[in-house]
């Protein structure tokens, strides 16, 4: 631009006819310069979208990976959560940012090398002044950057509620409730009121930084337009030509430009570093169920059975001891009922067994070797079980039960034996699409809306489908009919034949077929034996039977 500009004063102040064709030369050298800053931009815009994309997955996945990593111990920490919800809220795009980052710092330091040279060849003194003008723009942002972070930290429990409660508002677990209740209003005003006061927050942050910045870049502008007069002068003077005017005023825009994105960029490494904090401690994680260095392959098969012994346990961060002194045996073959009162510790000592949790007392031992010295991978693969909160899955139906064991084959014989022995086949073969039909209508319109005894059939015949030494069934018939569950029953006592099997349930009249019965009561095991065994020791099994029973003759 200086040469053309130049070239085109010189002709209009010159008496005979000037060489136009030289411009045309120039122009066209420029217009190529546009074009292939046009390809650049436009290849660099798929690159980056490529590299953000790929990068974002990525990380991602990490985050899914240590997400299932994590003992259950992390998941009753509100520490946890909050550490958690800043890493899945900045993972996905600060790795990018800090990607594309350092190709805009490198980039802008191209260039700025390239506007200093020339301003150094023109004036030093004018070159060192613009760099320091940018210095309280980037000082602005560096303060702003550490702020941002602080503000961030501290409203993450408020977005957290938040969350929850757009969750509430929004979600089919709470639909129902929320109409029958008209809990709805009451959730949108609490919702609404956390969301202004997070908003408020960021408002202040967002008006002081603006402020700043301002300040900072009315400062950069006084001395950019001083510099522009100074060159002025010095072209009126004819100390340099119109050209260089224009050139060393652009190269004064540019490295000014340049100059803070280079810095900007420096500081955004920074900000995005800060928040990448959360990501790292959340990464940093250890699981509290550590794997044996050295591990035990599982007996397969089982041969003398599992023994609790004098197993205590409490929860993270209470006091209070959930089991006390546990001793109880479990011997192939047997059926092994636990009962008692809510919060006895029977699910609790399913937990251990399955290694969720480890005891602080005691050990649990296969075939006389401790829980420990497995992986767990190995001991959760010899073991079927339906929990109390079982999960739904919203895919098709021979895919929730195929889930059972996806180690196995997805067999439809397999599949529809399973389905059979949960008592779920039938329902299944009556959906529009048979094993094809989606369960829910989360994703697909035409899917199947199952009732929750229907569901919990699903989740059984998973445990059926998973070819296993031990059964666990947690409340296993609790959304099912009389019916329904007499039919469940007989079957599982045809599956459980050779195996080590364990029923949780508050229907005495389920677990008198059980080999040996365990009561629990405050953690401790007060009573044990057959049936009849504890109808003739007449203490808190059979009187609880026996109300039981009451109910069923009335």
């Amino acid at each position: 631009m200086k040469l053309i500009v130049d070239f085109v004063n010189a002709g209009a102040t010159s008496t005979g006819k000037g060489d136009f064709g030289g411009i045309l030369i120039l122009i066209a050298l420029t217009g190529i310069v546009a074009l292939l800053t046009l390809i650049s931009q436009s290849a660099s815009r798929i690159v980056s979208e490529a590299q953000s994309a790929i990068v974002s997955d990525h990380v991602q996945e990490v985050l899914h990976a240590k997400s299932i990593e994590v003992d259950l111990e992390y998941y009753e920490d509100s520490e946890y959560y909050e550490t958690f919800h800043i890493a899945q809220g900045q993972a996905p795009f600060r790795p990018t940012a800090i990607i594309n980052g350092l190709f805009q710092s490198g980039r802008s330091f191209i260039t700025l090398v390239t506007m200093a040279a020339l301003l150094l060849s023109f004036n030093w003194i004018a070159a060192l002044i613009l760099g320091f003008a940018v210095l309280p723009a980037v000082f602005v942002q560096y303060r702003y950057s550490r702020k941002n972070y602080r503000m961030q930290s501290s409203i993450t429990p408020k977005e957290r509620r938040a969350m929850y409660l757009h969750s509430l508002l929004t979600s089919t677990n709470y639909a129902k409730d929320i109409r029958l209740l008209g809990l709805g209003q009451l959730f949108i005003s609490r919702y609404r009121d956390l969301r202004e006061q997070i908003r408020k927050e960021r408002l202040s942050l967002a008006f002081r930084g603006s402020a700043e910045e301002f300040a900072s870049k009315a400062i950069a502008l006084v001395v950019v337009f001083g510099a522009f007069a100074f060159i002025a002068q010095q072209a009126f003077d004819g100390i340099i030509t119109i050209g260089d005017m224009l050139m060393y005023f652009g190269a004064i825009q540019q490295g000014q430009s340049f100059l803070n994105s280079f810095l900007s960029s420096l500081v955004s490494l920074y900000e995005n570093n800060l928040f990448l904090t959360a990501l790292y401690q959340f990464l940093d994680l250890k699981p509290k169920v550590a794997q044996p260095s050295n591990p035990i392959s599982f007996p397969k098969p089982i041969k003398s059975g599992i023994c609790f012994e004098h197993v205590g346990f409490s929860y993270p961060n209470t006091n209070a001891m959930v089991l006390k002194d546990i001793n109880l045996e479990i011997r192939p073959g047997q059926i092994v009922a636990l009962v008692g009162e809510n919060g006895s510790g029977k699910t609790t000592l399913i937990k251990l067994l399955c290694r969720l949790y480890d005891p602080q007392e005691g050990t649990i031992k296969i075939d006389g070797i401790d829980l420990r010295n497995f992986r767990t991978h190995d001991l959760r693969q010899e073991i079927s079980a339906v929990l109390q909160d079982y999960a739904n899955y919203h895919f098709r139906a021979r895919e929730n039960i195929w889930l059972g064991n996806v180690d196995m084959p997805e067999d439809m014989d397999h599949i529809v034996q399973a389905a059979e022995c949960s008592g779920i086949d039938e329902a299944i073969k009556h959906l529009a699409k048979g094993y094809d039909t989606f369960l829910g209508r989360v994703f697909e319109k035409d899917g199947a809306e199952l009732s929750i005894g229907e569901w919990q059939k699903v989740a059984l015949a998973r445990a059926f489908f998973r070819d296993s030494q031990v059964i666990i069934l947690d409340e296993p018939t609790s959304s099912l009919d009389a019916k329904a569950e007499e039919n469940v029953f007989n079957r599982f006592k045809q599956l459980a034949a050779g195996k080590m099997a364990i029923i949780i349930s508050h229907r005495l009249s389920s677990v008198t077929m059980a080999d040996r019965i365990y009561y629990i009561k405050e953690g401790r095991v007060t009573e044990q034996g057959t049936h009849q065994d504890l109808m003739d020791q007449d203490n808190e099994y059979a009187q609880l039977f026996k109300i039981q029973a009451k109910h069923y003759r009335q």
